[in-house]
């Protein structure tokens, strides 16, 4: 679903500091902390490294004022250093005018130090700020133990009640070498269970309920929006491709477009040097501003690893709301519905051209608007040639089809909807419209036809009967029953063809093997670890 609230959209935390980014309050959110211990032969020591976004838990603020520091990482290296130097805590305070009992809280990972302590320990111990807060550990020891207390400070581990081990010298390498390997393979295992397509699907369910339950409308998402528009001056219409430039600068952003981003992702952003990495414009299937947009709203939204594969998907689809609220920004968008309404001539073709936007991203941010300020109950479909529901959105009490677990996609919709019956039609270049009795009610709605890399789908938006005196098109002399879920209606074959071919026929199913294997594991699905790694380390040294 590419069209579901955020799994919570209170994690756009608000943030104080520096100068205003949309955010929620003013300041540049911090990237998340936590960065994964590395050995030296590349090898990760830290059960959680594979769950976390690539590079965001290493980056520090560039900002002279502002640093985000790994409180565990910064400790090991501050007594690592001290102890190779033969100093004592008492020592070490003397040296940088603090209490022995306030290092020791630092060196445990238990407070964070201010900057200019910061460089008074590095000045101390002979060493660099940048070495001394380098995300690398000094030895494979170190990292053991850097990967030990994260493990054990996770929620994963503190809901189990168990009590923690100190990692101190006394503990052999060995037993700390069995310990990280234990936590890694129980992280390992709680990411396979949730990563089943059942649990895709549950976590569809899930968001898509929330969704409806707010109308698909996010008011803190559409305020963050708000905010970031006013940087750019924005006062109506479209969102320029200048104007999304100008946001990217705003919040400290450089682009660069390359030809060699990896297969596996759309953008890459290296938090490090803030750079966003992007196509060649002009290549691929997605609207470069869209993929642009996308990649400032998961940085405007302030979103940590996802802990769960419900967290992942929120975390997607409230970037991509984001997206929408400013490519199409609300003030605008509603501007030009209620015109329409007035005149009763409400299109989802004309919100697309008005725009320039896909049709599939007018119809989804209707969605989002059409409830709350237009009083318009809607559903949404984008449904495959073969049938089968990709994406799905109701809050017109439409009945959807939906397997035990409550997921609508993956289901095929009857044959006699909108979404069906317009792959059937000539004219591939007005909108299709019809009326559908159905079980729960009439329905009016219109189709349009789109084909993608996967395949040719139909984009629909549905209301109830009394709805469709607002849309242009509600003239349409086109009709259809559909008696769904009785399996008499489209689903069983009629009965003179059962009679002329039941056990005379043995096809063979086209089955992906995707539907039997378990969802990619890692903290984005389907993206390729090392493959970014080795982009970023390219185009690091540029």
């Amino acid at each position: 679903m590419t069209n579901l609230p955020a799994s919570d959209p209170g994690r756009a935390k608000s943030n104080a500091r520096g100068s205003g980014d949309g955010s929620g309050n003013s300041g540049v959110p911090a990237a998340p902390k936590g960065a994964g211990a590395v050995e030296k032969n590349g090898d990760s020591a830290d059960p959680a490294a594979a769950h976390r976004p690539w590079g965001a838990a290493e980056a520090a603020e560039l900002a002279a004022d502002e640093i985000t520091v790994d409180l565990i990482s910064l400790g090991k290296q501050i007594r690592h250093l001290r102890k190779q130097r033969e100093m004592s805590l008492d020592d070490l305070g003397a040296a940088v005018g603090s209490a022995a009992s306030q290092l020791s809280l630092i060196e445990n990972g238990k407070k964070e130090p201010k900057l200019s302590m910061l460089r008074a320990l590095a000045r101390a111990l002979g060493v660099s700020s940048d070495e001394l807060l380098g995300a690398e550990p000094p030895n494979r020891r170190v990292a053991l133990e850097i990967a030990l207390e994260r493990a054990q400070r996770s929620a994963q581990y503190q809901a189990l009640g168990l009590p923690s081990v100190k990692p101190s010298g006394r503990i052999p390498t060995e037993i700390l070498e069995a310990l990280v390997g234990l936590h890694r393979e129980v992280d390992r295992q709680v990411n396979l269970h949730t990563a089943t397509p059942e649990e895709a699907r549950r976590a569809n369910t899930e968001l898509r309920k929330r969704m409806r339950d707010k109308d698909n409308y996010f008011g803190d998402i559409e305020a963050e929006a708000r905010r970031l528009l006013a940087n750019v001056d924005y006062s109506g219409g479209p969102l320029s491709q200048h104007q999304i430039a100008d946001l990217a600068a705003h919040l400290r952003f450089t682009l660069h477009h390359v030809d060699d981003l990896p297969h596996s992702t759309r953008s890459v952003t290296d938090l490090k040097h803030r750079r966003i990495y992007l196509t060649q414009v002009g290549t691929g299937s997605h609207d470069p501003r869209t993929v642009l947009l996308q990649a400032l709203a998961s940085h405007v939204l302030q979103h940590q690893v996802p802990r769960t594969y419900l967290e992942f998907l929120g975390q997607r689809v409230s970037t991509n709301y984001l997206a929408a609220a400013l490519l199409i920004p609300e003030s605008s968008a509603v501007a030009f519905l209620r015109q329409s309404m007035t005149g009763k001539e409400i299109a989802v073709e004309d919100l697309r051209d008005n725009f320039a936007v896909s049709y599939e991203a007018a119809a989804h941010r209707f969605t989002n608007l059409a409830t709350h300020h237009l009083g318009i109950r809607t559903h949404f479909q984008k449904v495959h040639k073969s049938g089968i529901i990709f994406k799905a959105y109701e809050n017109d009490d439409v009945a959807f089809p939906a397997d035990p677990t409550g997921a609508i996609e993956g289901q095929p919709i009857c044959r006699y909807w909108t979404s069906r019956q317009v792959f059937d039609i000539p004219d591939k270049f007005n909108a299709f419209n019809q009326y559908t009795d159905t079980a729960t009610g009439t329905y009016w709605c219109t189709a349009r036809t789109e084909r993608s890399a996967d395949g040719l789908f139909s984009l629909s938006i549905g209301v109830p009967y009394e709805s469709a005196k607002w849309f242009r098109g509600k003239e349409t002399k086109a009709r259809t029953v559909s008696r769904c879920p009785d399996p008499d209606c489209c689903r069983n074959p009629p009965r003179s063809l059962s009679e002329t071919w039941a056990g005379r026929v043995w096809p063979t199913a086209r089955a992906a093997s995707s539907q039997l294997a378990a969802m990619p594991i890692g903290s984005f699905p389907g993206v390729d670890e090392t493959e970014v790694y080795q982009f970023l380390e390219r185009h690091s040294k540029r």
